[in-house]
Formats: C-alpha cells, structure tokens, sequence
C-alpha cells in the first residue's frame, strides 16, 4: 500500500522518507500528550527542495500519516493534490524560519501546558534543574503579538532567536527547530521536560538555581552528544513503540 501511495503522490524516496518520519513525529508528540486538537505544528523540509511538509489542517495529530501530509513552498501554495487546506498561523510563522534560515530543516510549535507557564513567567526557562541548564543562554523570547498570521511579525520572530534553537513565545507557546528531525525532536524532549520540572518545583517553593560555572561544565559535557545523529537513537526507539501498536503512520 505505502508503494502504492508513494507512485500516487509521484515522489522521491527521500521525500518519502521524509514524510514518513514527520508522521511518525506527529504520532510520537500525540502519545506523549504533547498535542493541541487539531492545531499546532511540526513542518520538515522536503530534502533537495525549496518547499516543507506541513499537517493538512483539519485532521488530529494521531491521524497525521506520510501521504496525507501538504507539501507547500515558502509562499504557502500547494505543491500536491492534497484536500486539506493549511493552517495560516503554521505557515505564516514556520514558512519565516524555513526562508531565513538555511539549517532549519525541522521546526515544532506547540501548546503544552507547561511550556505555556514558562513562556507566560516574567524570568521565562530559569537554570534551576538538569534539563534547564542545557538551554541556559541559548533561548531568544519574542513578545506576544496575537495570533501569528501577520507576515510583518515574521521579521521581528527571526531578529529575536538570533543564533539560537529555541524561540520562546511570550504568553504563547514554544517554537524549537533544528537541522534534523530528530535533533528537533529530541531537543523539544528536553525542553518539555525543562518546563514540567520547573512548573512543578516553583510550587514547592523557591527553586535553587545552579552556578553558571556549573553550567558551563553541564553544557561542555552536553556539546560532546551534537553529533550529526544527534536524537537519532531517540527517535528510531520511539518510531518501533509506535509500530508496536499502530503502522498507518507509514501509509
């Protein structure tokens, strides 16, 4: 059936690679409850091309498979025969980042409860647990202008990540991109995670934050993992749990 659907779709295999590892993706996030009905995004630049891989709007994310994905350019037209229409927010905010920036390959925003509470907190990601301290210094914040679907805010969304990975939304939400999938995936993993244990250890009381040069040793020792297959590992465990329960992802 796949085969069938790839010759349907008239691609590449590493377009087809691609499709089926940003739909495995959809489907992880799902499982892990990092998913908001029918909205938020993960895109993925088809390779070889000037164009990326979005969820057709409409469907949730545990419905997301390779070859109901919308392929689309940088100015949001349809390169396939999808149905689905696309969501203006994802492609006004994800279409900016994939234009401007030549290594992001891969890019998520999402709604979580968490990572909301941080990006809506005066101080934002604070260096107060393990996973926190990766990203201590390596977060741009973007104020909260609505909901983006003005491409004038597009300009102001690349000058705030500057050099970073992450782009914390003000009141809203983050957006975490990388070179590949699996780094993306893998980095938002830690972030999630970040933002959980931050939420829960402010509740406790007052959060005891690390040295810098604690940090500074933390992240010499983080930077010997960015390897090219950076969350590959990672991400290949989770692509065998979800065929342990449900393979329409690769169809």
């Amino acid at each position: 059936m796949a085969t069938q659907l790839k010759r349907d779709l008239r691609c590449s295999d590493a377009e087809w690679a691609a499709r089926q590892d940003l739909a495995a993706c959809y489907r992880i996030f799902d499982n892990l409850g990092w998913s908001e009905s029918i909205y938020n995004h993960i895109t993925l630049r088809v390779p070889g091309e000037e164009a990326f891989l979005i969820n057709p709007f409409g469907l949730l994310w545990s419905e997301v498979t390779a070859s109901n994905l919308v392929k689309i350019d940088s100015d949001g037209n349809k390169l396939c025969g999808s149905p689905y229409p696309v969501n203006l927010a994802g492609f006004t905010q994800h279409s900016v980042f994939h234009k401007r920036l030549p290594w992001a390959h891969a890019i998520v925003h999402t709604h979580t409860p968490d990572t909301m509470a941080v990006c809506s907190s005066e101080e934002g990601l604070t260096p107060t647990n393990f996973y926190a301290c990766f990203f201590e210094g390596a977060i741009g914040y973007h104020d909260f202008e609505g909901i983006t679907v003005r491409p004038e805010e597009g300009e102001r969304l690349v000058q705030n990540i500057g050099n970073n990975r992450v782009l914390m939304l003000r009141n809203h939400g983050p957006v975490v991109m990388a070179e590949t999938l699996p780094a993306m995936f893998l980095s938002y993993y830690m972030l999630q995670r970040a933002c959980e244990i931050q939420v829960k250890t402010s509740a406790l009381g007052r959060p005891i934050r690390v040295p810098p040069e604690v940090i500074e040793v933390h992240q010499r020792d983080r930077d010997r993992m960015l390897t090219a297959e950076f969350g590959r590992l990672d991400f290949e465990a989770w692509k065998r749990r979800l065929d342990e329960t449900d393979r329409s992802w690769r169809d």
